[in-house]
C-alpha cells in the first residue's frame, strides 16, 4: 500500500496530528506532576534532579514534539510529496513516549541509556526529514536541519551536564535559545503573512512591512544575543547585545501592525506570543547587569514566547489542516490568555513588588487550564478525519 492509499487511523494520517495531540496532552499533565514533585508529594527516581527534569521535559519533551509536528506538516508542502503516514509516525511517537518514560526514571535505566533513548527521537526526526527533502529534490530546504541538529546537541549536552552536576544551566539556555530563534525565524515569516492576508480580507488599506534588511539585522542581533546569553549570561557585553536585540525585535513586531488584529483572536495570539521575545530579551539584559534574576527571562521566553506561540500555531494549523474555519472561539481565546497570564504570574511571583504572591501555583494553574482547554478542543479535531471542504464562513475573517 502506498502512502496515498492510507486508510488507517486519522491520528496517523498526517505528521501534525499525533505530535500536536501528545504535545498538548503532555503539557497539560506534566506541570501538575512537577508541582507534586516540587511540593515533595511525589518522587521520581530518574537521572535528573527534580528542577532539571522539569526544565528538560518542557524543552526537549514538549518543545521537540511540537517541532516534529510542525516539520512533518511543512515538508510535504516544500517537496510536493505525500506526507509521512501510518506506521513510521506510530514508531516515531512510540520513541518519543519511550524517552519521556525513561527520563522520568520509570524504567530504572542507567543515565547513559536514558540519554540514548531520549536523543534518538530528534535524530530520527532529522533523518526522516532529510530523506523526504532529498527524495523531493528540494535540497535547499535542508537548512531546516540546522536548528534540529542544534536542539539535538543541546539535548545531549543537557544529559551530560546533568550527569556531572545534577543541573544543566548551559544546555537549558541553549534549548530555550534554539526554540526562540526558530520563532524569530519562522514566526517572523508567518505572523506578518497571516496578518497581511487578514487585513486584505477585512478591507483595511494597512499592510505589515514585508521582510527586508531590518528584519535580517534583527534576526542576526537576536541570534547573537541568544548565543551570548547561553554561554555568558552575566556579561555586560551580553547585557548590551540583549538590550539591542530587545529594541530591534520590538520595532520588528510593531511593524507587523498587531494592534489591528485585536478583532481576530486567533491571529492576535501570534502577535502577543511574539511580544514575549523582546520582553524576555529585556529581562535577560537586566539579569546580565545584575538588576534581575536569571529565572525571569527563562520563564518569559519559555512560557510566554515558546508556550504561547506553539499553542497558537498548533490551534491554527489544526483548524486549517482539518478543513475547519480559522475561528478560535471563546474557550480557546481563554486558553491562550491563560498561558500568557501564566508567564506573567510566574515572573511576578519572583518580584518584590508583589510580596506574598504565589507565582508558582498561579502559573501552574493557568498553564494547566490553558492546555486542558486546548486538549479538550484539539483531541476530536486531531483524531477524526478531515471534514469535507466547504466555503469559508464570513466569521472566519475574524480569525
Amino acid at each position: 500500500m502506498t502512502r496515498s492509499d492510507y486508510d488507517g487511523p486519522a491520528l496517523f494520517s498526517y505528521g501534525f496530528r499525533p505530535f500536536f495531540l501528545f504535545a498538548t496532552a503532555f503539557a497539560f499533565g506534566v506541570v501538575p506532576v512537577w508541582l507534586l514533585i516540587w511540593r515533595g508529594t511525589l518522587l521520581l527516581e530518574g537521572p535528573f534532579l527534580p528542577v532539571a527534569w522539569h526544565v528538560h521535559e518542557m524543552i526537549f519533551g514538549y518543545g521537540a514534539a511540537v517541532v516534529a509536528g510542525f516539520l512533518f506538516t511543512a515538508v510535504p508542502n516544500w517537496t510536493g510529496r505525500m506526507p509521512t503516514r501510518g506506521w513510521p509516525l506510530m514508531l516515531l511517537l512510540a520513541l518519543w513516549l519511550l524517552g519521556r518514560v525513561a527520563c522520568a526514571g520509570l524504567l530504572g535505566l542507567p543515565a547513559m541509556v536514558v540519554m540514548g533513548l531520549d536523543v534518538a527521537f530528534l535524530v530520527a526526526v532529522a533523518a526522516m526529514i532529510a530523506r523526504e527533502i532529498l527524495a523531493g529534490r528540494s535540497s535547499r530546504n535542508l537548512k531546516v536541519l540546522v536548528p534540529v541538529t542544534v536542539l539535538t546537541a543541546a539535548n545531549v549536552l543537557y544529559h551530560v551536564e546533568a550527569m556531572q552536576s545534577g543541573t544543566a544551566p548551559y544546555a537549558e539556555r541553549a534549548g530555550i535559545a534554539t526554540l526562540v530563534f526558530l520563532i524569530t525565524l519562522i514566526g517572523g515569516r508567518i505572523v506578518p503573512s497571516f496578518t497581511r492576508n487578514w487585513l486584505v480580507q477585512s478591507g483595511s488599506p494597512a499592510r505589515p512591512v514585508p521582510f527586508g534588511t531590518f528584519d535580517a539585522v534583527a534576526l542576526v542581533a537576536g541570534a547573537g544575543a541568544l548565543i551570548l546569553w547561553t554561554v555568558l549570561p552575566g556579561s555586560d557585553v551580553t547585557g548590551g547585545i540583549l538590550a539591542l536585540a530587545a529594541g530591534l525585535h520590538l520595532v520588528r513586531m510593531l511593524r507587523w501592525l498587531g494592534v489591528l488584529t485585536l478583532g481576530a483572536p486567533l491571529l492576535c495570539m501570534l502577535h502577543v506570543a511574539y511580544a514575549f521575545i523582546p520582553v524576555g530579551f529585556a529581562a535577560a539584559s537586566l539579569a546580565a547587569f545584575g538588576l534581575a534574576g536569571q529565572a525571569a527571562p527563562q520563564h518569559l521566553l519559555g512560557i510566554g514566547a515558546i508556550g504561547g506561540m506553539t499553542l497558537a500555531v498548533m490551534v491554527r494549523a489544526t483548524l486549517g489542516h482539518t478543513g475547519r474555519d480559522l475561528i478560535s472561539g471563546p474557550a480557546l481565546n481563554l486558553a491562550f490568555l491563560a498561558i500568557a497570564g501564566a508567564a506573567l504570574m510566574r515572573v511576578a511571583g519572583m518580584s518584590e513588588v508583589f510580596p506574598g504572591l504565589d507565582g508558582i501555583h498561579l502559573a501552574a494553574g493557568l498553564w494547566t487550564l490553558g492546555f486542558g482547554v486546548a486538549l479538550r478542543h484539539l483531541m476530536p479535531w486531531l483524531t477524526r478525519p478531515r471534514v469535507q471542504p466547504r466555503k469559508p464562513s464570513r466569521a472566519a475573517r475574524r480569525a
